[in-house]
């Protein structure tokens, strides 16, 4: 019933604010309150049309639980395209000349401020009435694997989201010998529905592995009768998944195993970010590439520029450039061989280059293509990826996102020459992370720690 009012209140409050937010910023323009039918006219357009939006953006749904971060970006991208339609409205009927921009752009400001600072009020009014033991759920938890005993964890260090587990019932012949943090245990052989109907809990959260689907099967019928809510949250433990949520496509229910999170929106950011900064460092460097080109010719006989196929995303082969830092020679048809320390094909002009990671300043190149970015998984050898493929887990996983000049791995010091199968699996702990809580952000730490930390790494010959 609490949750019905709030989002009741939300509705409300969103028509209330288009329309408060409109009157204070024609004060800030105007110095007054007179509207004219005009824009009275508009201000009730817009209403509908966040009215409208927020429909299709979910906004008031239940939010028990999740990210108010997602909750913010569901209400900036609410206004945003309900604003846009205003105008183009506005436009195409040939009325935008009639209307301040600047009262425009302070409504959309204002709107989107009130809003998030409305949530923001709602999320720590919750978070205080669930911290002192009201508005609560009780969740009953079916298994006794990782997934059980993360949820139980995860609920008990988010007491603000509401939910309390007041029983576990082990299943398919599994015992709880000590009760875990203190949840009581149901007995093995006691009936699931006797015991919902026992202690009336709101929600049944099934934590069972996804090879056990005929036992979910059998415990969904054994609840048919019940009106509790059931959740599943499937226990992944031994699985390495990557970027996973829940997701509609077609019309289907599908959980999201491993996807890149770069798409979308995320992936115009991305190529947005990769492009413009690409092209910035790309001119910025120009006199630099110029005396490092003059100072490989002079190192030794040979192209100034080296070429090597790679991985790039999807597994996709792309020709990745760098100032050439050996003497020319040639390799054999089914082997790369990595440089090591003392290595007698490295010039000495070369060795500085590898050592600075000044070798690498042609791929901003490859970022202005469209072939790499500036962060991201750095690429390997086509030979190495095969080599590396069967022997470290999720290898090939790193590929579902464009190779980058710089990357997470780099800044934590994971760089250079892999002579071991440990360092290697590092290394892709590391780029999987990053793939995994990419965002612009991000992005720029990792930035900035190539600057900070240096280029000059030990391990890199």
């Amino acid at each position: 019933m609490f949750e019905l009012f709030t989002r009741f209140s939300a509705r409300i409050f969103d028509l209330c604010w288009v329309v408060t937010a409109a009157v204070i910023a024609f004060y800030c323009r105007f110095g007054n309150f007179q509207l004219s039918l005009d824009y009275q006219i508009v201000i009730l357009i817009l209403a509908l049309l966040v009215a409208m939006v927020s429909a299709y953006t979910n906004m008031y749904v239940s939010w028990r639980g999740r990210s108010q971060l997602s909750l913010y970006g569901r209400l900036v991208m609410t206004w945003t395209v309900a604003y846009v339609v205003l105008l183009g409205l506005l436009v195409f009927s040939h009325h935008a000349d009639y209307f301040s921009r600047i009262w425009l752009g302070l409504w959309m400001i204002i709107g989107i401020i009130g809003s998030i600072a409305f949530r923001y009020l709602i999320y720590a009014m919750l978070g205080r009435i669930r911290r002192q033991g009201m508005n609560h759920k009780e969740v009953l938890i079916v298994g006794a694997g990782e997934s059980a005993q993360s949820a139980v964890e995860s609920l008990k260090e988010h007491p603000w989201i509401g939910y309390d587990v007041v029983q576990m019932v082990p299943v398919n012949g599994a015992t709880i010998s000590n009760p875990y943090q203190g949840i009581p245990v149901a007995g093995k052989d006691e009936d699931l529905a006797v015991v919902v109907d026992r202690l009336q809990v709101q929600e049944v959260w099934i934590c069972l592995p996804l090879r056990k689907g005929d036992l979910v099967n059998q415990i969904l019928n054994d609840l048919r009768h019940s009106t509790v809510d059931i959740r599943y949250v499937p226990d992944m433990s031994d699985v390495r998944l990557l970027n996973h949520k829940a997701k509609e496509l077609a019309g289907l229910q599908m959980l999201d195993l491993s996807c890149s999170p770069i798409n979308g929106v995320n992936y115009f950011l991305k190529q947005l970010e990769d492009r413009v900064l690409g092209a910035l460092i790309f001119l910025f460097i120009s006199p630099l590439l110029l005396l490092i080109s003059i100072g490989v010719k002079l190192s030794s006989p040979g192209p100034v520029i080296f070429k090597q196929y790679r991985h790039g995303i999807d597994g996709c082969k792309i020709n990745v450039y760098k100032f050439r830092s050996m003497k020319v020679h040639q390799e054999g048809d089914d082997s790369v061989t990595q440089a090591t320390k003392g290595d007698e094909r490295i010039t000495r002009f070369g060795n500085f280059l590898r050592r600075t990671s000044l070798d690498e300043l042609p791929q901003f190149f490859n970022v202005i293509q469209g072939k790499m970015s500036i962060v991201g998984p750095r690429p390997h050898a086509v030979l190495h990826n095969e080599h590396y493929k069967d022997i470290v887990e999720s290898y090939m996983k790193r590929h579902k996102v464009k190779p980058g000049i710089t990357g997470w791995a780099q800044v934590n010091g994971y760089r250079g020459e892999t002579d071991t199968v440990d360092k290697m699996q590092k290394r892709v702990e590391y780029d999987l992370f990053y793939i995994e809580n990419w965002s612009l952000l991000f992005d720029l730490k990792i930035i900035l720690l190539t600057f900070v930390r240096g280029f000059i790494n030990k391990n890199a010959y």
